[in-house]
């Protein structure tokens, strides 16, 4: 999967965190509902209708590769 037609990261878009391209979801909030147990239909029909399964798929597809790389976010 291309991610890069669905998540950018731009300085002057969102504070340059990365978000769903054409929108200013930022990717972590999907993240968070994923991870808090929401499905993706339920975060694509209550949450962010805009979103497709497509946008679901490279989110986590994102996640896995930041998760290879060993990136750690500082807490």
């Amino acid at each position: 999967m291309n991610i890069h037609r669905y998540i950018t990261v731009d300085p002057g878009i969102c504070h340059g965190k990365p978000c769903f391209k054409g929108t200013r979801i930022m990717i972590y909030l999907v993240l968070e509902m994923l991870a808090a147990g929401e499905s993706p239909n339920d975060i694509i029909e209550n949450a962010y209708p805009q979103l497709t399964q497509k946008y679901i798929d490279a989110v986590l597809e994102y996640s896995a590769q930041m998760a290879q790389r060993g990136h750690l976010v500082k807490i």
